[in-house]
């Protein structure tokens, strides 16, 4: 749980720090926005995804389920600068898939920690793995990162991709194909 008098304070120190005056109009709210504001974007630190993965249904049919173009934000923990982006998954079920809203809400959860996009990518894979046990799980995000767009390297608009392969997906190239032609060009 995020400690607001602890971010108000914090975010007071950083505006002396930097040479602001915190009791400038214009700020003297900004220690309390923030600090809700980090309740809101670290909302995933208090969060598993056990219960949300946890209502499930039967079925018959066992092909692959795709859900894509999953936006989420997030923070870098390097630098406390936002990535954001879209979040590819897809499960082979074994009996048993989720509501597809579960999928998006997993994404959520890792999404609002402070983050590396890399780990993200495993968590959210690992999750699905370990509650879902599906027959395998395949994960793909695509960001941007302000750390490399608004200082450092200021290299706008690239983008970065991220996978990760559990299960019949890993080692499987017509399933990882199918995965990637259902996100870049799926047709009904």
């Amino acid at each position: 749980m995020v400690d607001k008098k602890k971010v108000r304070e914090a975010i007071e120190m950083l505006l002396d720090a930097i040479g602001e005056d915190k009791t400038r109009e214009g700020l003297i709210e900004t220690p309390d926005r923030i600090a809700r504001m980090y309740e809101e974007i670290f909302g995933g630190m208090d969060m598993e995804c056990d219960e949300i993965l946890s209502k499930r249904f039967s079925v018959d049919n066992n092909e692959m389920v795709v859900e894509r173009d999953i936006t989420f934000y997030s923070m870098c923990e390097h630098h406390l600068l936002p990535f954001y982006g879209k979040a590819h998954v897809a499960y082979i079920p074994n009996g048993e898939v989720v509501g597809l809203s579960k999928l998006a809400r997993t994404v959520e959860v890792y999404a609002k920690r402070p983050q590396i996009q890399e780990r993200m990518t495993a968590q959210i894979a690992d999750a699905i793995m370990k509650e879902l046990a599906p027959k395998g799980v395949m994960v793909m995000l695509e960001a941007e990162h302000m750390c490399m767009t608004m200082r450092g390297v200021k290299k706008p608009g690239s983008t970065t991709v991220t996978v990760a392969t559990r299960g019949d997906f890993v080692d499987n190239d017509k399933l990882q194909s199918t995965f990637y032609g259902r996100v870049r060009n799926f047709r009904l």
